[in-house]
This record gives C-alpha cells, structure tokens and sequence, in this order.
C-alpha cells in the first residue's frame, strides 16, 4: 500500500521543483511519513542521479540548469556506435533521444537519456545482448541524436569531435 522509495524519491523532486520556496527536510519528512534521516538519505541518492538539489540553511532547492539542445545528423557503423555516444557523454553531452527517417515508416524516435559512460556500455550491452538492435540499422545507419549540453560552446565542441571522426553529416 505504500509507495516506494523510488516513488518517495520522485515525489520529493517534484516537491522541491514546484515549490518556490526551500522546502525543509522536516516538511518533507512530514509528508512522505518516513524520518529525516530517510529524507537525508534520499537527497543523496536523487543527486546521485543527476539532479542538483542543493541544501540551504532554509532547506532544499533545485538548481534549474540552463540547458540548450542540438540535433546532429550522422552516419557511422555499428562498431563505431559505442565511441560515437562516450564523445557525445564525455564532452558534456545528454544523448536524449535517437531519430531515423524511413521512406516507408516515416519519422520514427527512441527516448535514450544516455548522459555518463556506465550508462553506454549499459545500452552497448542490451545492444550487443541481441535484446534490441540499433534504430540506424533500419536507415542504411544515417540517424539523428538530440543532444542536451549546458551551453552552446559544449554542442560547440561536441558537433567539432564528431566531425573530426568522421560521423558527422552536413
């Protein structure tokens, strides 16, 4: 009947971002019924993930980065996969999403949030598993990628290294 921690973790973030006010870690312990040191332990974990909540002397804040998005058009094997995305994620990179276009299909889109190197040799695993196999593969390899970076110099850098090997399509 009760939510888990996961749930707990998401609700908090919620919590924290819709407020316009630090919400305190008492509070927060109130609503989700568990003890502040739950809480606590919860914060770190929800920065572990990613998410820059920062404590104040008044309680938590989420620090909204500001964050801008390119698409990049590129071409390379499936042997190159795997170097292509550790560029992207080792420059800044949020790889979002990946994107084909098919004469018969369409447009079609995968969500893919991949933003660290764990989280690539994780999906290179699923990948070379045979549990599911590149979109590109479809598209004769020319794809998309949605990119998310904290400034345009970052997209800058990224669209230069992609090109240098080779895989960016103009």
């Amino acid at each position: 009947m009760g939510m888990t921690g996961a749930e707990r973790r998401e609700g908090i973030i919620e919590t924290i971002k819709n407020s316009s006010v630090p919400v305190s870690g008492t509070a927060l312990a109130k609503k989700y019924e568990v003890s502040r040191q739950v809480i606590v332990q919860d914060i770190a974990l929800i920065r572990a993930a990613g998410h820059d909540i920062i404590s104040t002397y008044r309680g938590y804040i989420l620090e909204a980065r500001p964050t801008v998005k390119r698409m990049f058009k590129v071409l390379h094997t499936e042997e190159q996969l795997e170097d292509e995305l550790q560029t992207i994620v080792d420059l800044g990179g949020i790889i979002l999403n990946v994107k084909v276009r098919h004469r018969v299909y369409g447009e079609m889109k995968a969500p893919l949030n991949i933003r660290s190197r764990k989280q690539v040799q994780d999906f290179m695993e699923d990948i070379r598993s045979g549990k599911s196999s590149p979109l590109m593969n479809i598209t004769s390899h020319y794809h998309y990628h949605e990119v998310e970076a904290d400034s345009e110099e970052t997209l800058d850098q990224i669209e230069r290294a992609l090109e240098k090997k080779g895989y960016l399509i103009r």
